[in-house]
């Protein structure tokens, strides 16, 4: 691949597609290595501990401000959600609300409707025309210079992490806890953006193609009923019936008994079309 492999959409980065392939090649690595049922502890915490993080900090605090929490819980969100190697929260969240004010259309950031499942799924991340973003998206977290830090430097925590997991666990605990998690996490993920726009079924008619799908919701931690998400953004809350499992949003529930967040936005539907609910 030459250094700038020119697509539909875009331009990759070299440097973003060799570590992309880097690291998935490197996962590869837990079948040269011993099994254990402690490196699978490894996987399955380091992969919860950083999805929730994703889930309810990148996007459903960062992006939608569906609950609110003191200025130090929140610098510790946004660390965490970074140590998920998916960028800084504020282009996180910058995109996100660029791909809800243009869901599906032309100029969403990344539709399977528009632009295929590749580019939805992975194509514009490693492509280096959305590698900025507009600050005045973000400004109401902008304001706190820690967090602009953290969007600059936006690989410290990951790799404060990767260095955390190797030296409680050695390389072993590495490849399992941090490179395959790493990689499962990112496709979990992104699956909200590819998959959750093609296969599911759709409660509300929204504008776009959103579809509530559960076998993504569960390894989404909740994400997964994207056509409740897009038919109530504000709501903390996106499993609108009982049974649709919503991990995050427990999770965030026993943190409010503790007051660490607080104001959790309830999945308010308006009265007029409360039937569209039934």
């Amino acid at each position: 691949m030459g250094r700038n492999a020119t697509s539909r959409t875009g331009e990759y980065r070299f440097g973003a597609v060799f570590g992309f392939i880097f690291l998935h090649l490197s996962a590869l690595g837990v079948f040269l290595l011993p099994f254990s049922p402690r490196l699978v502890l490894w996987l399955a915490a380091t992969y919860s501990l950083r999805m929730f993080a994703v889930t309810a900090g990148y996007h459903r605090y960062f992006s939608h401000r569906s609950y609110k929490m003191g200025r130090a819980a929140q610098f510790v969100m946004a660390f965490l959600a970074q140590s998920s190697a998916q960028k800084g929260v504020l282009w996180w969240a910058a995109q996100h609300r660029d791909h809800h004010r243009h869901s599906d259309n032309e100029d969403d950031v990344h539709s399977p409707v528009q632009q295929g499942f590749w580019w939805s799924h992975v194509g514009w991340v490693l492509s280096n025309k959305h590698d900025s973003y507009d600050p005045k998206r973000v400004a109401d977290f902008g304001k706190y210079p820690e967090l602009r830090w953290l969007d600059r430097y936006h690989w410290i925590p990951t790799t404060i992490f990767a260095a955390v997991v190797l030296a409680a666990g050695g390389w072993p605990a590495f490849v399992w806890g941090y490179v395959l998690s790493t990689v499962v996490l990112y496709h979990c993920t992104f699956s909200i953006n590819s998959l959750a726009h093609l296969f599911g079924t759709r409660r509300f008619n929204t504008p776009d193609d959103s579809r509530n799908n559960w076998w993504l919701a569960l390894i989404t931690f909740g994400e997964g009923w994207h056509n409740n998400h897009h038919f109530v953004m504000a709501s903390c809350r996106q499993g609108y019936r009982w049974w649709e499992i919503d991990i995050t949003y427990a999770i965030l529930k026993l943190l409010s008994i503790t007051g660490i967040v607080r104001e959790l936005r309830p999945f308010r539907i308006p009265r007029h079309l409360a039937q569209e609910a039934a």
